[in-house]
């Protein structure tokens, strides 16, 4: 009979993620996983069957854990959730900067299907939820070329996160992009 684990496999989550946020899948080794995690191999083999399990348990979590946020399901739907969801979306804490999921997709060619699945997935999710706040506001455009268009700017905020730029840059950005897309 094996020892019991000494870890829970959401803190393993919660420590590995961050890891594979900052190095990308390929780049993040099992001894920096080891170290992040406190779980030595075995452990970690134990509860993942490979890296790529690890690396898609982890953007699971974090893509449910941002569906929590319910940034865009707040009512009333409008301008004002896609506002608050542009400005606060991308992350910036500490280590972490912008998105995991956009970030991982420059990795999509290495990735397991899975994960390619769950980001499109996600993305497409989004796109619904963002078409519905425009909807609300009775635009001139059709609310899901509209969607497109500020997914595609949630995106380039994401990646400008990684390269730090700083907070006030990406609230002028986007309260510009407001005062666009409302003119549509």
């Amino acid at each position: 009979m094996g020892r019991p684990k000494n870890f829970s496999r959401e803190e393993v989550l919660e420590k590995a993620m961050p890891v594979f946020w900052k190095h990308g899948f390929a780049d993040t080794s099992l001894q920096d996983l080891e170290r992040a995690t406190g779980v030595n191999k075995s452990g970690l083999y134990t509860e993942f069957r490979d890296k790529e399990d690890l690396f898609l348990a982890c953007l699971r979590h974090y893509l449910e854990s941002q569906d929590k946020r319910g940034l865009l399901t707040k009512e009333p739907l409008g301008w004002k959730n896609i506002e608050t969801f542009l400005k606060n979306g991308p992350l910036h804490k500490g280590e972490q900067q912008g998105c995991f999921a956009i970030n991982s997709m420059r990795e999509f060619a290495i990735l397991p299907d899975e994960a390619y699945g769950a980001i499109t997935g996600n993305r497409a999710l989004l796109q619904h939820l963002l078409a519905l706040n425009i909807e609300a506001e009775k635009p001139r455009m059709a609310p899901s070329a509209i969607a497109e268009m500020v997914l595609s700017f949630f995106s380039g905020l994401c990646i400008e996160r990684n390269l730090k730029s700083g907070k006030a840059s990406s609230t002028r950005k986007v309260d510009n992009f407001m005062t666009a897309l409302r003119s549509l």
